[in-house]
């Protein structure tokens, strides 16, 4: 009986130990990744290789970061190879698993796909990453990596089309308008959520762009969507949640009088809001002219709103 004990107490260890050098392995993958340094990726995949022979979420997302660094990198090649061996992997434990069991294999299945595409895509066949996205989409529909397979269909088709209706099954204070009766003014769409930080960095930006352009039929639409939790990660009821943004969320991070906040996950479904913010820009006409997932400067708005709030010809 003791001598059992002690095997379970020391595969328990081992498997901790394991599962943190995993994390770090992770950690240092993604480190590379972002700095496009294909030899350190390599040196540290070859590595959890020896260290770990099978499959397990953490390795796939590992290789994730891999073949999003080679394509950081635009080494095409490299990406396709570490996204394949990913996208395989990955297939092979939702055999036994469903995919949001581990929030490393989500990661890792998404970016396969994301980097499949780009792949595509960058080699001139941007019919056939489309083709492959949305092949994916409906493949992994109602799951936690639907809105960024969208997302990545929506960065290789969405600009220069109309845009899509806003849901406006609730909202924070004023009861927003449709695009429809927008139309005739520019309108900025900021996705946000009240846990991003940098969300919280691009309400300044859009405050200035506010105060400069308003008068000049600039309109600033800010949906969001519910999570399920308020501060600090307290799980919370939609009503609950919906009295968070208007009340202590609201005094601490101030939601301006003049942007409209409609509430609704089909929105961020819709237009692939897996990261926030995301801002869109629509033309007078109510078609697309820009679609970015991730902060922008001041600046690099101004450069995009300026040629839109030209007089009409």
């Amino acid at each position: 009986m003791i001598r059992r004990r002690l095997g379970v107490l020391l595969l328990v260890c081992w498997s901790a130990a394991l599962l943190a050098q995993s994390g770090d392995i992770v950690s240092a993958v993604r480190k590379a990744a972002w700095a496009k340094d294909l030899p350190a990726i390599e040196r540290q995949i070859a590595g959890l290789r020896a260290q770990i022979p099978g499959l397990t979420p953490a390795k796939l997302e590992a290789l994730s970061w891999s073949a999003r660094g080679a394509s950081f990198a635009k080494n095409w090649d490299k990406a396709e190879a570490y996204a394949r061996e990913t996208l395989e992997g990955s297939r092979t434990l939702l055999k036994s698993r469903t995919l949001d069991a581990d929030e490393s294999l989500p990661i890792a299945l998404g970016a396969a796909i994301e980097v499949l595409g780009a792949v595509e895509d960058a080699r001139g066949d941007r019919g056939g990453a489309v083709e492959f996205l949305r092949a994916a989409h409906a493949r992994y529909k109602g799951t936690s990596i639907e809105a960024r397979i969208q997302k990545n269909i929506l960065l290789l088709t969405l600009e220069g089309q109309p845009a899509p209706p806003i849901a406006a099954p609730q909202w924070v204070s004023a009861k927003p308008k449709s695009l429809d009766e927008m139309k005739g003014q520019v309108v900025l769409l900021f996705f946000w959520a009240h846990w991003c930080g940098d969300c919280k960095k691009q309400g300044p930006i859009l405050d200035r762009i506010h105060s400069e352009y308003s008068g000049r039929a600039l309109t600033i639409v800010g949906p969001t969507q519910l999570y399920g939790y308020v501060t600090r990660g307290e799980t919370a009821t939609p009503k609950q949640e919906m009295n968070y943004l208007r009340g202590d969320y609201h005094t601490a991070h101030p939601i301006p009088a003049w942007m409209p906040v409609p509430v609704s996950n089909e929105n961020f479904l819709k237009f692939g809001v897996s990261t926030t913010p995301t801002l869109l820009l629509v033309d007078r006409q109510g078609i697309v002219r820009l679609y970015h997932p991730g902060v922008l400067s001041y600046e690099d708005l101004v450069a995009k709103i300026e040629p839109l709030l030209s007089p009409r010809t």
